[in-house]
Order: C-alpha cells, then structure tokens, then sequence
C-alpha cells in the first residue's frame, strides 16, 4: 500500500508505482514534453532514451509497462535502448547503422595496423564474407545479431570445411572490431565458441583442404618433366620453361608461391659463399614474419643422385626466367591455372587423392621441402627457420613430417639391435 501523505505533491501514486516498476527493470520514465512516457537507462548515450507511444496516464500504463517488459528482453540481448523499442513494437532495427563505413574502417585497419596483413590476404580471406555480411544487413529483414549474422554467411559453404572456418573466423574479427572500436551494441559482440558455426565434418565427407606432401621426389621430377617444352608456339615453349624454373625453386627452397617475387642471392661475409634470402614477411594473427635466410633441400633422382639444378649460379646470371607472379589472384593462383590446365598433374593429383588421400596443391611443394628436411636429420627449429614461421606454426601444421622422422628413428634403433 502506498502512502500518499508521504509522496511528493507533484506525483500521483500511480506514477510513482510506475517509476518502482521501471526501475527494476533498469529503466527510469518520465513525462516528456509532448505528454509521452519516455524511458530511459544507464550509461547516457546515443540510442539510449526513447519515447514511447504511450500517455502520460494512469490508464495508458498497463499497456505501456507491458511495452517496457518486451524491449527490456531485447536490452538484455545487447540492443541499445532505441532499436529494442522497435523490435519490441515489432519494426526492423533502424537499417541506418552505416555497415558499409565499418566495413572500410577494418579493411584500413587489417592491412595499414601493426601486423597488417597482405591486400592478397583480404582479398581472399576477409573481401568476400564482409561485403556478404554487408549485404545481408542492408536487406529487408535483416539478422539481429551476430550469431544469425555469421550463419546466414556460412550456410552455402560445407559444416567443418576450410572455407567456412576462414568466412567465420573473418566475421568474428570484423563483428569485434565494429563492437570495441567503433562501439556498436553488444548485441554484435559474436560468439566466444566459434565451433558450433564452423561445425563438423559429416560421417563419409572429405572436407580436409589441407595441402599434402608429394609422396615422393619422383613425383615433383615427372611434373616438371612433362610441361611441354616442345609443343605449341613459342609462347608456349617459353611458358613451360619459366614454370619449371618457379618449380624447381619452389621444390628446392621450400617457397610459398608469392616468395618467388621476393628472393635474392646474397654473400655471406665470412665465407664468402652465395646463399638464398627471401625478403618476402608474412602478415597474420599470429604475428608477422621475418625476412629470411633459406637452406636449400635438393631432391633425389630415382637412381639415388642429388638433382643438379645449381639454381643459384643460374639466378645470378639472370638465366633463371620466371613467369608472370603479380595478378590480381596472386602467385598461388597463377601457379593453379597454369598446371591445372596439365593433363599430367591433373592425373597425379587424382591418384594420390584415391590411392593415398593425399591433396596436392602449389604448396606440397613446400610441405615436402619440409618432409625432406626432418628426414635428413634437420631439427625443428632449424627447419621453421627456414621455411619462415615459428617453431610453434611448424609443429602444428608440418606433423607428417615429425611422424615421418619419428618412424625413422626407430627403425634405426631397431637396426642397432636386431640382426639383419
């Protein structure tokens, strides 16, 4: 029971059991200047005051508290005030947020920051999904929060595939960058378990896009072998020429495609001998790069000879040709469209996919660099320097070639102790 000789003369006992009600809420009301009930809620910001459609009055109340119940559930969701009255009056959010700006904002931010990554990278990874997820909000009925958001920008790509974890893990950075720097509600603060929007591979899928080593030497020897040196036009003849040399660089040196951009000759002080640097600093969560020194790994012929192809003699002499590297695409996709147009590769990369489960792409080349290198006795930590990352991203992504050595080792100890 209220008692009215106790309440202030200028408020009525039904307001001032309307202002108890909303502030248990969170809220605080008042009267605004048109005779509306406005509402209010901490902190005093943009989109956090509203006026509702309700009078001032004892009779409108009831329906007006009830107002109030539904947008407080959208304020707990992370709306700000503002756009929970509209949901909870059933209308779209406001469709004037400017996602298109903020999407601008990250790309300066992902590729001018410290640990920028490359314009390739945000091309390939972060331009398609953003301007998806762009799309999507700017649509009639638009997600309204993060969660359906990134759905609604994954659901063409297969549960547990590289694609869709790449397109998730890109909206969440842009979701906290929109929410931390440029304060948007929370309501677009995404997910901390990324797992259940990747999802899983499903019973019988091979949705692993992971690259494979060449399963051996001979297989890298027989590709470059059979680019068609002696077919076609002269354009062609020099095509297959300038292949083979980004191969064989490729192969030996253990190169990520676009580092063939990026290689010099140097000579050592002390000892006066030539040696490979790549210049070429990958950019990435994890940190960027260093400019390197790179140990050369050359392949076997099947007969047991170490393959010749004194690549840094010929490079210095600028007898070492290679072919164009720069579109738009970048270096890795060059690589593709050339070789996927050989009926040799083409073959190669279905049988060791059917016979062997292995996946072969421009990058088994580096990956076998990386095999090779273990199995001739060369450390971890030697080989991530190399191969330009951290022993920890070496672990992580070369285990076949520590499974490779470990078997190794043990069949020597083996041989140590059993007679042959």
């Amino acid at each position: 029971m209220i008692k009215t000789d106790s309440l202030p003369k200028t408020f009525q006992p039904w307001e001032v059991a309307a202002r108890d009600q909303a502030k248990e809420l969170g809220f605080s009301v008042s009267k605004d200047k048109n005779g509306k009930v406005e509402l209010r809620r901490s902190p005093r910001k943009a989109g956090n005051s509203v006026v509702l459609p309700f009078s001032w009055e004892q009779k409108s109340w009831g329906d007006c508290y009830t107002r109030i119940r539904n947008v407080y559930v959208y304020v707990t969701q992370g709306f700000l005030l503002v756009e929970a009255a509209e949901l909870a009056a059933s209308k779209a959010p406001r469709k004037n947020r400017d996602w298109a700006g903020a999407a601008q904002q990250f790309k300066k931010y992902k590729t001018t920051a410290e640990n920028a990554i490359q314009n390739t990278t945000w091309d390939h990874d972060y331009e398609p999904v953003i301007s998806m997820a762009v799309e999507v909000l700017k649509s009639k009925k638009p997600p309204l929060n993060s969660k359906a958001l990134i759905l609604a920008c994954v659901s063409d790509w297969r549960t547990g595939s590289r694609m869709r974890q790449i397109r998730v893990r890109s909206l969440i950075q842009f979701l906290n960058y929109c929410v931390e720097d440029l304060h948007l509600p929370d309501v677009w603060e995404p997910p901390k378990n990324q797992k259940p929007l990747i999802g899983v591979v499903k019973p019988g899928e091979i949705v692993n896009q992971k690259a494979h080593p060449f399963a051996r030497d001979e297989d890298i020897l027989n590709l470059i072998e059979s680019l068609p040196f002696e077919e076609g036009g002269a354009s062609d003849r020099d095509a297959a020429v300038r292949w083979k040399n980004a191969t064989m660089l490729m192969a030996e040196l253990g190169l990520r495609p676009i580092e063939l951009r990026f290689l010099k000759v140097k000579t050592d002080e002390l000892s006066g001998d030539l040696y490979w640097w790549c210049d070429y600093c990958k950019k990435g969560g994890n940190g960027a790069t260093e400019a390197r020194r790179i140990h050369p790994l050359p392949l076997v012929e099947t007969d047991g000879e170490i393959c010749k192809w004194n690549l840094i003699a010929r490079f210095r002499a600028n007898d070492l040709p290679l072919p164009f590297l720069e579109s738009g695409n970048g270096a890795g996709e060059c690589w593709k469209v050339y070789f996927n147009r050989r009926i040799f590769w083409k073959s190669l990369k279905k049988r060791m996919l059917e016979q062997e489960d292995r996946r072969l792409t421009s990058y088994s080349f580096r990956h076998s660099y990386s095999v090779r290198g273990t199995r001739r006795g060369v450390d971890s930590g030697s080989m991530a320097l190399s191969m330009g990352h951290n022993l920890q991203t070496h672990l992580m992504n070369y285990p076949w070639a520590e499974k490779s050595s470990t078997v190794e080792v043990f069949a020597a100890a083996n041989r140590k102790v059993i007679p042959t």
